[in-house]
């Protein structure tokens, strides 16, 4: 494996540039079964040898374990690193698994200084709205985080799962650096209105699982048999019983285009998600997770690899075949808002 360095990509207009393929460090605490601490603290390390400089959590994750167990890596490293954390999956007391969605001013303004002193760090580089909170204006919540900008609490905005809509009405109120949805192979639902909307105003898209949890890599076929107890894939409708059936059959073409570059199922499809950017015309910087170092190698390789037109038409068809929804509940996203 070479120590090739990734490129770069810009956030938003004015911010910072990065490595044009972040890290998601959710699995590191949180969702995905037990994680080796050392072998998460490793790929760490290996990740920023490489090029990656933007870094992925959220104050939900693990109930803010998450932000705690990246703190000293963030310190070590404060000025080669972009930190970007997440408010607006509030967890009530005493109902662990619970999560209430929230963008009101007090609670944006408790979530900010919480994780600031769990990071450790006196400033956020990329503070993400989580979730949409339908009942509260977009704008009221973008105006209390323009608010923590210009106290110095944070340097830039993103939103999560929103619509072109409400990304438009964001940034009229303030310009927002990054927006992250789920984008990949299965899910292509945002280049419908988010991805335009974000090319228009000058917005990074940063994917969310753009390896499909790890299905995409075929690492798993039905999440019931193949996955440990406490794992959340468990719970979403596309990896078990008939849709992760159906849904295997559909990475027949992802192999055959892998063979041809002498790559994994994985590589390809972050690939395939890295050129949306020339696809669409804007900066689009994945962040698949992993707690491993040997992925991250192989994930960051996949930067350096263009498919063809053909191999691009031969993957055109999969996310309309895909069976079953993203999430059991899919009013934690944007469907259905657009």
């Amino acid at each position: 494996m070479t120590d090739r360095r990734i490129p770069t990509a810009r956030l938003g207009t004015d911010g910072p540039e990065v490595g044009v393929q972040g890290l998601g460090c959710m699995g590191m605490s949180f969702a995905y079964g037990p994680a080796d601490a050392g072998d998460s603290r490793a790929t760490l390390e290996r990740a920023l040898e490489l090029g990656v400089t933007l870094y992925d959590t959220a104050d939900a994750y693990g109930a803010g374990e998450n932000e705690r167990f990246l703190s000293p890596f963030f310190r070590a490293h404060r000025d080669e690193v972009v930190i970007a954390t997440k408010f607006a999956l509030s967890i009530p007391p005493g109902e662990p698994t619970r999560r209430v969605i929230r963008n009101d001013a007090p609670y944006v303004r408790q979530a900010v200084e919480a994780s600031l002193k769990r990071l450790d760090v006196d400033v956020i580089d990329l503070y993400y709205m989580h979730r949409r909170d339908v009942n509260v204006p977009i704008e009221e919540t973008v105006g209390v985080m323009a608010e923590l900008v210009r106290e110095g609490k944070v340097k830039q905005l993103g939103l999560s799962e929103v619509t072109g809509d409400e990304l438009r009405a964001a940034q009229a109120v303030h310009p927002i650096a990054a927006v992250q949805s789920e984008w990949s192979l299965f899910s292509r639902d945002i280049e419908a209105g988010v991805v335009p909307a974000a090319r228009d105003l000058g917005v990074t898209l940063v994917p969310y699982s753009p390896l499909g949890r790890g299905f995409l890599t075929g690492s798993f076929a039905d999440a019931d048999s193949d996955l440990s107890s406490g794992d959340f894939r468990r719970q979403q409708p596309r990896f078990t019983g008939e849709n992760a059936a159906s849904n295997v059959a559909l990475l027949e073409p992802v192999r055959t285009v892998a063979g041809a570059h002498g790559a994994t199922l994985g590589q390809i499809a972050l690939a395939w998600v890295q050129q949306r950017a020339a696809v669409h015309g804007l900066p689009v910087v994945p962040i698949p997770g992993t707690s491993k170092p040997h992925r991250v190698e192989e994930n960051t390789a996949a930067a350096g690899i263009v498919l063809t037109e053909d191999e691009l038409t031969l993957l055109e068809p999969i996310a309309g075949k895909v069976a079953g929804d993203r999430y059991a509940d899919m009013t934690f996203t944007s469907a259905g808002r657009e």
